[in-house]
């Protein structure tokens, strides 16, 4: 038999039936006729997939998929589709900052660092990350715009929030790599640029698995080093401290214990280290990781969480945040904040974001910063950030409101390049002076300062093309009436279909956090009480309530909003002792009676057998039998 080629047999070895992946590869590869050419009824269509077929009837879904053309795989939809995503974990390096101190002892490696314009990354680190919160926040991350997509409007991480939280430089050389780096060269750089032998580079990598080394093994090689070692030794460390302190910040991966070594590139010339724009980097690092974390089988977020979470708190502080009084405006904003994971669930935040409004955002929170960090020009910048093989694009039209201008319809979201042309973009970065908005299309400034303001046809094209509401309603907390009707109904009347219902209404009260007041929690357990009896609506034809009175009437479901506290009437007690019998007539009144409410049980200790003071004195231990539990039958 003739040997094999790429493309199979050659033309002089035996015909062979085609195996079915070859059919199918021959049915993709024929001419597909026109859709208006084909007959509905004999050749149904099963182009588009199932999720989206399913998604396009879901409510708080986008109308128009011009924009999020991928919005069938965002965890969003699984979630409408009551497939629930927990919440993720985090890649938080805060504490592994502090293991590696660089002391008097080692003050020519912090000089160094110093220059590097990376020193401030030490002081400003978040030890503590909010997973409900970060989680939530990425459930509303759309990549195709690499904005978060609130119920009112887009906002989104810009450089100005890098350079005022972490005060790095946004201007600069782009970081860019060639190409991705295989084995052999992994080990020639840890050879060349941190004196390594070769059997230790190997030996790592293979570990790691990865073209990446351990950030533990960089501060066990490294942080021995002091003043009186070698100037050799000296530039090894202090090379090997630069890329643990930006693998546990800026490029922290969701390796959780490692960093790639392709950084270590950047740091060849200690003298150039300053010159990178590493804020630009961060941030394109930081949109792919969310972008990752838009998928539901994604279950980790790396990236620096704490220029996530400091933006969190700058731009909703009302809800999250927790300031440092003794903060002062030279310092990183990161610093303002005291870091805390927040007491609510999950699904408590996403129905917080879901109720958000715009009055409720500070859209300018620099205002005081200004004096320390003047707005950036190049803030302006629309186009493709990047960090070396990392594309993502930067829409700043798309948040207006955030520089303090009204917002207007924004054109569509350009995609990347790939990434073999991203070398492109760093002539592109270069002239970024010509790529900046004009002013016809930042469009005017807002009336009033700090209030967000849009054009009148902003918010119905954004109601047709997001995906405003991420929490379904047959999964929200709020037990109105509103909720109830939207819940399954169970018109059996057995005791299965009652259980279930109440199961299922006290899910609700348990997931929905502990910011309910105690009338919520008393008229949920009252509504399951109900359900549990068979007085519910299911039961109307066994029982029919009587009228409330008019002073006490709730309003309809149509007028009363969906996460207004709904009003629930206290039940009687089931068992209370008759008022004594009395000849007397009550008393004549238009007022409703009051509500009796029972008094709460009191203890009452037995009585005291009474003394007779003529009786001969007796043993005090005889008299106390009486009253002591015993299995013996008393004494008379």
């Amino acid at each position: 038999m003739s040997p094999r080629t790429r493309g199979g047999y050659t033309s002089s070895a035996p015909r062979r039936r085609p195996i079915g992946s070859e059919r199918r590869r021959r049915v993709q590869l024929r001419e597909v006729e026109p859709a208006a050419d084909r007959d509905p009824v004999e050749h149904p269509q099963h182009d588009r997939d199932e999720t989206e077929e399913v998604f396009e009837g879901a409510p708080g879904g986008p109308i128009d998929r011009c924009i999020l053309r991928s919005f069938h795989k965002h965890v969003a939809v699984k979630i409408w589709l009551e497939e629930d995503r927990a919440s993720l974990k985090l890649v938080n390096h805060g504490a592994k900052l502090q293991l590696w101190e660089l002391d008097v002892e080692r003050s020519c490696i912090s000089e160094t660092v110093q220059r590097s314009g990376l020193a401030l990354l030490i002081s400003c680190n978040h030890r503590v990350a909010s997973r409900p919160m970060l989680s939530a926040f990425c459930e509303r991350w759309q990549p195709e715009t690499t904005t978060f997509h609130l119920p009112f409007d887009e906002m989104t991480i810009t450089l100005d929030d890098v350079a005022s939280i972490l005060h790095i430089p946004i201007t600069g050389s782009m970081i860019s790599f060639s190409q991705p780096l295989r084995v052999d060269d992994v080990n020639a750089l840890l050879v060349e640029l941190l004196g390594t032998t070769d059997v230790e580079a190997s030996r790592e990598t293979e570990q790691c698995r990865s073209p990446s080394v351990r950030l533990l093994w960089l501060r066990e090689n490294f942080s021995t080093i002091t003043n009186v070692s070698s100037d050799d030794d000296i530039e090894f460390a202090t090379r090997a401290f630069l890329l643990y302190l930006v693998g546990c910040t800026l490029f922290a991966d969701k390796s959780a214990t490692s960093v790639g070594v392709v950084y270590l590139e950047l740091f060849r010339d200690l003298s150039m280290v300053g010159s990178y724009a590493w804020g630009v980097a961060c941030l394109a690092f930081m949109y792919r990781q969310l972008t990752t974390a838009t998928r539901f089988e994604v279950r980790q977020l790396g990236g620096y969480l704490t220029l996530l979470q400091a933006w969190i708190y700058e731009h909703f502080p009302e809800m999250f945040s927790s300031p440092h009084l003794s903060y002062i405006e030279s310092r990183p904003r990161a610093r303002r904040w005291r870091p805390h994971v927040i007491p609510d669930s999950l699904q408590s935040v996403r129905e917080r974001l879901d109720r958000l409004q715009s009055s409720d955002v500070c859209w300018e929170p620099y205002v005081d910063h200004r004096a320390e960090h003047p707005f950036p020009d190049i803030e302006w910048f629309s186009g493709c950030i990047k960090c070396g093989l990392v594309v993502e694009p930067y829409h700043s039209e798309r948040v207006l409101r955030q520089f303090g201008y009204i917002q207007t319809i924004p054109p569509r979201p350009f995609a990347p390049p790939r990434p073999d042309r991203s070398m492109l973009l760093d002539q592109y970065w270069e002239r970024w002076t010509d790529h900046v908005l004009t002013d016809q299309s930042r469009g005017q400034r807002c009336q009033y300062s700090g209030l967000g303001e849009s054009v009148a046809e902003y918010m119905a094209w954004y109601d047709r093309i997001s995906h405003c509401t991420v929490q379904p309603p047959q999964l929200r907390s709020g037990f109105t009436t509103d909720a109830r009707s939207s819940l399954p109904s169970h018109t059996a009347s057995t005791s299965d279909s009652r259980n279930a219902r109440a199961l299922s209404l006290l899910r609700h009260v348990i997931s929905s956090g502990r910011q309910q007041s105690d009338d919520y929690f008393w008229g949920a357990l009252n509504e399951a009480h109900s359900i549990l009896a068979g007085s519910d609506e299911t039961s109307a034809s066994h029982s029919t309530p009587s009228p409330a009175p008019a002073s006490h009437s709730t309003p309809s479901p149509a007028t009363r909003p969906f996460f207004s506290p709904p009003t629930f009437v206290y039940p009687p007690p089931t068992s209370v002792d008759p008022p004594p019998a009395s000849d007397d007539p009550p008393p004549a009144s238009d007022d409703p009676p009051p509500l009796i409410v029972p008094p709460p049980p009191v203890t009452v200790a037995p009585p005291a057998p009474a003394v007779d003071p003529s009786a001969p004195a007796s043993d005090s231990n005889a008299s106390t039998t009486v009253y002591v539990r015993s299995k013996r039958k008393k004494k008379t």
